[in-house]
């Protein structure tokens, strides 16, 4: 690489929309971080770069999420190489799982994992996620469930892991933790939310003691429509904007 490249910003090497695509991914990560859902460093983000087919970014392993900027995140391949200078490695388990899902679902733009207390104690219940809640009917909609197999490092789970999540926006790796995928940064963390609170109100209910009350499976069969309608077709976008307003609030320097 020459000198006059290596000079330049990582703002100046990469076009409008990646760079967009980065700040949104960068505050992502640091909205994770706001509402307590990162673990150390030990989950990830990935979003597609726009207009480079099989190239996603990744967060810099060993940086916290509340540390992540649009110019830190790493550019990959899906043999998880770097196509772009960095300094920092990977998490080849990160990369086995998102690298999936990329390959495979070029409907999907970004592809979200948490490791949060409720999440991981809900995947290790036999039932599962339970329809107790309006939360849980949108994920319910759309969820499929993916048995634990160990760290995620066999390039021979990948087929398995994409095939449990089908055209689902979540899944549910069992003993392990929650996965969002969806079109945009904003739905992908708002898929997060509604799957993360669901998580957290049915700890709250079964700890209650009581005879949990479920919703009548028709109810569940209409939420897809109703849902859509709630919304207006925008999903994140409804809220995307003001979560970033909060963060320019607290600290702007996700986008540098």
């Amino acid at each position: 690489m020459s000198k006059a490249i290596e000079s330049l910003s990582v703002k100046e090497q990469v076009s409008a929309a990646e760079w967009q695509t980065r700040v949104d991914l960068a505050a992502a990560y640091r909205l994770i971080a706001l509402h307590g859902w990162d673990d150390l460093v030990y989950t990830h983000i990935s979003a597609t770069v726009p207009n480079e087919p099989g190239h996603f970014l990744i967060n810099p392993y060993g940086l916290f999420f509340e540390e992540i900027t649009a110019s830190s995140l790493v550019k990959i391949n899906l043999d998880g190489e770097k196509v772009m200078p960095s300094p920092y490695e990977i998490n080849p388990a990160g990369f086995t799982i998102h690298g999936a899902i990329h390959e495979k679902r070029h409907d999907v733009t970004c592809v979200l994992h948490t490791h949060t207390r409720a999440g991981i104690a809900v995947s290790a219940q036999e039932a599962g996620l339970l329809p107790i809640s309006q939360h849980s009917l949108f994920v319910l909609s759309s969820l499929g469930y993916h048995d634990y197999e160990g760290v995620a490092l066999n390039e021979e789970e990948k087929p398995r892991l994409v095939a449990d999540l089908g055209s689902n926006n979540f899944l549910m790796l069992r003993n392990h933790g929650l996965l969002t995928a969806a079109p945009t940064i904003a739905d992908t963390f708002q898929a997060m939310y509604f799957f993360e609170v669901s998580c957290q109100i049915q700890l709250n209910a079964q700890a209650g003691g009581g005879e949990l009350r479920m919703f009548e499976p028709q109810i569940l069969a209409g939420i897809r429509a109703q849902a859509e309608q709630v919304q207006r077709g925008m999903v994140g976008q409804l809220v995307w904007p003001g979560l970033l307003r909060k963060l320019d609030r607290r600290d702007p320097s996700y986008r540098d």
